[in-house]
């Protein structure tokens, strides 16, 4: 019989890009001023918000605190859209193809959670996030598609 393990991987580093992505959204729903764009950033932001809720008992084992700290590639996306935004007149595409970029890493960061062997509820609360946020992705992905071609 194989030993279950206690030990909690990789979570923290999924919160930080979450808590990051939430930043982003809510500054890209103030500098993109059209309204269908408010729905469908405020989904993306509940859907974050609903996952790091989940997954932050995770992080407390992992850590021993609960995880309120941002990714700084995320950041670094945040600020080029707003490099971007302010020389440019395509803010709405720039924000929507860095917040797709987004929505990449956020996967990433759950792949990488799910390759390490987790506790069993820790496993089953990553898969459900990760198939939420594989919806996220992919809704991202059909808008960007939708603005850029």
């Amino acid at each position: 019989m194989q030993a279950q393990t206690t030990e909690v991987h990789h979570i923290a580093d999924i919160i930080k890009v979450m808590n990051s992505g939430i930043e982003f959204y809510q500054e890209a729903k103030s500098k993109i001023e059209q309204p269908e764009y408010t729905g469908f950033f405020n989904r993306m932001i509940d859907a974050k918000e609903e996952a790091v809720f989940e997954l932050q008992k995770f992080a407390v084992a992992e850590t021993g605190a609960v995880e309120n700290g941002s990714d700084t590639m995320t950041q670094a996306r945040k600020a080029y859209s707003n490099l971007v935004d302010k020389i440019s007149s395509s803010s709405t595409e720039t924000y929507v193809s860095q917040l797709e970029e987004v929505e990449d890493k956020v996967l990433d960061e759950i792949d990488t959670a799910l390759k390490k062997e987790q506790p069993a509820d820790c496993e089953a609360t990553l898969r459900r996030v990760y198939t939420r946020m594989k919806e996220c992705h992919d809704e991202m992905r059909m808008l960007q598609n939708g603005i850029m071609h």
